[in-house]
């Protein structure tokens, strides 16, 4: 099958067209003082993100309040697919960098249909987080000593439990399957936006990016899964500010972790 092959290298070499920039450990929170800036500057487009991030949290809870073995997966299932989610803000965000002014013209532009590119990559990333619903419900509801319904029952049978390690079986299996997804889209949708390059040779240069700078990059992974669990624990109110401040700052990730000088853009 030498087309597949072919496909790969000429990705490989795309990839390795794109320069990375010096990033010190404590950078990622450089990014979130930026993507803060960012948010206050064009609030309604951000924010509507969050609202609607805040509103589908709130009905997937009351969807799923009989069926915690579910929704626990659910929601961490969410931190796969909210790159994709958060394509408006990464567009706002170069706006107001490159001087022009951010609306909601900026978001529809970023969701044009003819761009096949974004559409592949965020279907790769909505398969995962189903792929991974469907695994957390089946290792909670087949190991637990006990029926899974509420988060007391989780808590207790699951998290608590001191006769089986279901619990850590749980965490270190999420890990596993996260951990290659993130490596694979930290930087790729911002790019995907941003320039003409395949949806390959993005996910090679977000690889690329978590090997050349793996303790920023960690940081960065634990910043955002700490303040969108911390939306979360709020009832989901927080999520109206956080989802669109972590997606302004996500843009400045790009930014700073990849050098796309001389690359063709999307722009005209």
């Amino acid at each position: 099958m030498p087309r597949p092959r072919l496909n790969t290298e000429k990705a490989l070499a795309e990839s390795r067209s794109f320069g990375h920039k010096y990033v010190p450990l404590l950078r990622p929170l450089g990014w979130l003082a930026r993507g803060w800036r960012d948010l206050w500057t064009c609030p309604l487009p951000s924010l509507l993100h969050g609202v609607l991030s805040a509103v589908f949290g709130l009905l997937l809870l009351w969807w799923a309040r009989d069926r915690f073995w579910l929704l626990a997966g659910a929601f961490s299932g969410f931190l796969l697919v909210a790159p994709v989610v958060a394509t408006g803000l990464y567009a706002i965000s170069r706006d107001i960098e490159r001087r022009r002014k951010p609306g909601f013209d900026s978001v529809r532009r970023a969701w044009r249909p003819d761009n096949g590119r974004l559409v592949i990559f965020g279907m790769l990333l909505a398969l995962a987080g189903t792929g991974w619903v469907l695994t957390s419900a089946s290792l909670v509801t087949g190991f637990a000593p006990a029926p899974i319904d509420k988060p007391v029952d989780f808590l207790r049978h699951v998290v608590l439990s001191e006769h089986s390690l279901l619990f850590e079986a749980w965490l270190a299996l999420g890990a596993v399957l996260a951990a290659p997804v993130f490596a694979s889209s930290v930087v790729a949708i911002p790019l995907l936006l941003d320039h003409k390059v395949s949806v390959l040779a993005a996910v090679f240069t977000s690889w690329r990016v978590v090997m050349a700078y793996p303790a920023p990059v960690a940081l960065w992974a634990a910043l955002l899964m700490g303040l969108t669990l911390l939306g979360m624990v709020t009832a989901m109110l927080g999520l109206i500010v956080i989802v669109p401040w972590l997606g302004h700052a996500s843009w400045h990730a790009y930014r700073d972790l990849v050098d796309t000088r001389g690359l063709p853009s999307t722009e005209p």
